[in-house]
């Protein structure tokens, strides 16, 4: 899904850096995308062409499962025989999934993406459209990508046996670095959906905590409202450090990077947070983060590109301290994390990858 504010989080932000390397290595790359919020439909995403279609619930589920797209298959049908490859970032949702069961129908190559976003569960709406989309989908799919050991098991445990699985991490475009900064008052910059998964009130809690005992430093949040915001701006507002905050709302998703470039330290408190993109670009630019040890990047950041903290509010609140705290720390460990993110997720290794197996599923190296 496609929207100005980039309210669908991570899974968009990977297509468009795929396809902008694809492109520049000469491959022709179309997105194609439910769309929700503009004025006018763009034509183009990041500068890449993209066909977006308008979407509308069917289904009474939260989010974005319960959308449907009977648009985008119309058009689908007719144009899938300009395409040689699709690659589906697959939710358990009434969008990519019936896009990816046509495309094979047709037999078109499907290598599917699923970005942590399909996991075992039992409720009964799951259960009808994994047995009617989901399963047949993973099964015939040529290739299924999974992050992480956890999204392997996930994906295990939804899907049939016989899963083509192959892992491809997130690549990101490594560009300037953020300038060192050796500011007294450093700021701590929150960007993600105010959604309570993200855990935004329990940043501004650590923040309040920090303030409280003495420590000089400024912290922002920014990121489209999905349900927090309301508690957000009544705990700042309570406290008597509200000038230390800033809440800005959402941000197109082209101007996030520089938004943290402005910043000196990147938290995200989320818990079962699979791979997300925003601390890949925090990283890459030079920025120390804060994560949870259930984020998927955990092991990541623990090879010295900041701190891993549980989920209690003292774990986040002490190991913000620590890099708010300490100037040359800060340098030395965003320098680290942006050498992480050049040896793992450089784009350029990640879409190399990519391509065989592109090219494999297009030979027919797999079996339908």
């Amino acid at each position: 899904m496609a929207s100005p504010d980039g309210s669908f989080g991570g899974p968009m932000r990977v297509a468009t850096n795929l396809a902008t390397e694809l492109r520049r290595r000469g491959h022709q790359v179309v997105i194609v995308a439910g769309q929700r919020g503009y004025d006018e439909t763009p034509t183009a995403l990041s500068g890449v062409p993209a066909r977006l279609f308008g979407v509308r619930r069917v289904l009474p589920i939260s989010g974005f499962a319960g959308l449907a797209s009977p648009d985008m298959l119309r058009w689908f049908r007719e144009a899938s025989r300009d395409f040689d490859v699709m690659h589906v970032h697959l939710a358990r949702d009434l969008i990519t999934l019936p896009m990816a069961r046509l495309a094979i129908a047709r037999g078109l190559p499907v290598v599917a993406q699923t970005h942590g976003m399909i996991r075992p569960r039992r409720d009964l709406a799951a259960r009808i459209i994994d047995a009617a989309l989901t399963r047949p989908v993973l099964a015939r799919a040529d290739a299924v990508t999974f992050l992480t050991d956890q999204e392997k098991t996930d994906l295990v445990g939804v899907s049939r046996p016989g899963v083509r699985l192959s892992e491809l991490r997130n690549g990101i475009v490594i560009g300037p670095a953020a300038s060192e900064t050796r500011r007294s008052s450093p700021e701590a910059l929150f960007l993600g959906r105010l959604h309570p998964r993200k855990r935004a009130p329990v940043f501004v809690e650590a923040a309040l905590r920090l303030l409280e005992d003495g420590v000089d430093a400024r912290f922002a949040i920014v990121g489209p409202d999905e349900g927090d915001l309301p508690q957000v701006l009544a705990a700042i507002g309570r406290s008597r450090h509200h000038g230390a905050f800033s809440v800005e709302g959402a941000l197109d998703p082209d101007d996030t990077g520089a938004r943290m470039a402005r910043s000196d330290v990147f938290v995200l408190p989320s818990v079962d947070e699979p791979y997300p993109m925003a601390v890949l670009e925090a990283m890459a630019l030079g920025l120390p983060v804060v994560v949870t040890d259930t984020c998927g990047l955990a092991g990541s950041v623990s090879q010295g590109a900041g701190y891993v903290a549980d989920d209690g509010v003292e774990s986040l609140t002490e190991a913000m301290r620590r890099l708010l705290t300490g100037v040359d720390e800060r340098i030395t460990l965003g320098e680290k994390a942006r050498e992480i993110v050049r040896r793992d997720h450089d784009i350029a290794s990640v879409a190399t990858t990519l391509e065989q197996m592109y090219v494999h599923a297009a030979r027919g190296g797999t079996a339908r």
